[in-house]
C-alpha cells in the first residue's frame, strides 16, 4: 500500500484469482494496531468481506445505490467475470460533489427531525436535475427510496434513544410502492413491525412497547413529509404491529382462505421489505411465505389475477387518451396508469416463487427465467419506466414551479403531441399484457 500510494488492497485466495477480501488503512488500524497483533500475523486473519461489485456497464448512480444498500466503502468493477478496477466511496464523495451520495450522506448527518424534514423538502430539486441530465426513471425512484430509507432508519434511532432499548427483537417493515424501492415524491406511510414472539408474561409489555414506538416513528415521519396512510396500513394502526406468528397468520388466511377483498386490500404485503432491526425476522417470515406459495389455494392466484386486471388501461373507445376532469383541467392518473404493470408483474413473480420486491428486478428475473421474452420485457420495462419519469417530473414541477402538494394526475394540455401518441402505445401494450394474464391465471377471455 505505502509502496503504490492506495488507501486498499484485495486479496485474491491462494492459487486463484478469487477474490476473497480487502484491506484499507482502516482495516489495519482497527484489527491490527488496535489489538496489538503481531505485523505479520496472515492477511487473511484480519481482512474485511464480503466483496461487493457491480457491472462496468452500470451508472455511477447505481454504484451509490449499491454503496448505501450494502454498507460498502468500496466497490470492485467487473467486466463479465473479470474484475477491472474499484470504486471507493471517498472518491465518488470528492468528484461528485452534486450526486445523491453526497446528500444522503448529508441526512445521515442530520441531528433531529427538524433537519430532516429540510432535507427531504430538498429532494426535488435533485430529482429534477437527475431526470433534466437524462438518469432513467427507476434509478430516480430508487433515489428517492433510498433517502426515504435514511430518513426511516434515523428516526428509528431517535425513538429508540428517546424511549429506551426495545424489550424483544423486531423489524421495521416498509410496504407498497417504498417496499418495491419506487417511492415518488407524492409518498405516504406504508410500513409495519414484526416483533418476535415472547412469553406470556412478556408479551403485553413487550406490545405496549412496540406499539408506542411505532406511534412515534409514525408522528415523526408525518413531521417530515411522510403522510399518514389514508387507509391505515401503517405501524401505527394496532393491526401492523404484531409478533412473528401473528404475522404468519395473516399470510396463512390471504393465502389460503383466499377471498377477492384479501387480494385488493393487502397484495401490497407481498412486496413488504426489511428497512431496521434483525433480519432474520424478516428472512423467517418469507421463507414461510415462500412455502405457503407452492401449494396455496387455487383461488389466491386468481384472486390476485383479477386484481390485476381491475385497473383498465386510461385509452377510450377510439383509443384516445382517457380523462377526467379535476377543477377546469383535464387529466389521467399517472398513479392508476402504472398499477397493472405493478400487479400483474407481482402474480408472476409470487407464482414462479421470485424473492424480489422491486418491479424492474421481478421483470428482468422473468425473463431470465422464461417468463417473459425479451421483447416483451423490453416493452413492458420501458413502459413502466416513461410513466415513473413522466409521474416524477410532474411532482417535482407541481412542488416546484405550481407551489402545490404533489399528486399523480397530469394535465393532457401539458403533454406534447409526441408524449401523447407514446402513452396511447404505451396503455396498448399493458392492454396486450392484462389479457395475457387474464388467459394463463382466469381462464377465460
Amino acid at each position: 500500500m505505502a509502496v503504490n500510494k492506495v488507501s486498499c488492497i484485495f486479496i485474491k485466495k491462494s492459487g486463484s484469482d478469487e477474490i476473497i477480501g480487502y484491506a484499507t488503512d482502516i482495516t489495519l488500524r482497527d484489527n491490527v494496531i488496535a489489538r496489538c497483533l503481531d505485523p505479520r500475523t496472515a492477511i487473511l486473519e484480519v481482512m474485511d468481506n464480503p466483496i461487493v461489485s457491480i457491472s462496468s456497464d452500470a451508472y455511477l448512480y447505481e454504484a451509490v445505490l449499491m454503496m448505501f444498500k450494502t454498507k460498502s466503502r468500496y466497490l470492485l468493477v467487473k467486466n463479465k467475470e473479470e474484475y477491472v478496477g474499484f470504486l471507493s466511496r471517498n472518491r465518488l464523495l470528492s468528484e461528485q460533489a452534486q450526486s445523491p451520495l453526497v446528500f444522503i450522506q448529508s441526512v445521515k448527518q442530520a441531528e433531529n427531525t427538524e433537519e430532516l424534514r429540510k432535507k427531504w423538502k430538498q429532494v426535488p430539486d435533485i430529482i429534477n436535475q437527475l431526470l433534466g441530465r437524462g438518469v432513467h426513471g427507476e434509478i430516480a425512484s430508487q433515489v428517492i427510496t433510498t433517502i426515504a430509507d435514511t430518513i426511516t432508519g434515523k428516526v428509528i434511532e431517535k425513538v429508540i434513544k428517546e424511549i429506551g432499548k426495545p424489550p424483544a427483537k423486531f423489524a421495521f417493515i416498509v410496504t407498497g410502492s417504498e417496499g418495491r424501492k419506487e417511492q415518488t415524491l407524492s409518498t405516504d406511510q406504508d410500513n409495519g413491525i414484526i416483533y418476535e414472539d415472547k412469553a406470556n408474561e412478556q408479551r403485553e409489555m413487550v406490545r405496549e412497547y412496540f406499539l408506542d414506538f411505532a406511534k412515534k416513528v409514525s408522528d415523526d415521519l408525518n413531521m417530515i413529509g411522510f403522510e399518514y396512510c389514508k387507509g391505515g396500513f401503517m405501524a401505527s394502526n394496532p393491526k401492523w404491529t404484531h409478533s412473528l406468528s401473528h404475522w404468519k397468520r395473516n399470510y396463512v388466511q390471504w393465502i389460503e382462505e383466499s377471498v377477492p377483498e384479501n387480494a385488493m386490500k393487502f397484495s401490497t404485503f407481498f412486496d413488504f421489505r426489511f428497512i431496521y432491526g434483525d433480519e432474520n425476522i424478516v428472512h423467517e417470515l418469507k421463507e414461510f411465505i415462500k412455502e405457503k406459495l407452492v401449494s396455496p389455494n387455487q383461488l389466491f392466484f386468481v384472486h390476485i389475477a383479477k386484481n390485476a386486471l381491475q385497473y383498465e388501461p386510461p385509452l377510450t373507445f377510439f383509443k384516445k387518451i382517457k380523462t377526467q376532469t379535476i377543477g377546469k383541467s383535464e387529466v389521467f392518473d399517472t398513479k392508476t396508469a402504472m398499477s397493472p404493470i405493478v400487479d400483474l408483474v407481482r402474480v408472476y413473480a409470487l407464482k414462479s416463487h421470485l424473492e424480489i420486491e422491486n418491479t424492474g428486478e421481478r421483470m428482468k428475473k422473468l425473463t431470465e427465467i422464461g417468463v417473459f421474452t425479451q421483447q416483451q420485457y423490453n416493452e413492458i420495462h420501458q413502459s413502466y419506466y416513461y410513466l415513473m419519469a413522466l409521474r416524477l417530473r410532474n411532482q417535482a414541477n407541481q412542488i416546484n414551479i405550481d407551489k402545490k402538494n404533489p399528486d399523480n394526475y397530469i394535465e393532457i394540455s401539458k403533454l406534447t403531441k409526441i408524449e401523447r401518441v407514446t402513452l396511447i402505445e404505451i396503455f396498448k401494450t399493458i392492454a396486450n399484457f392484462q389479457l395475457g394474464i387474464k388467459v394463463k391465471f382466469t381462464g377465460s377471455f
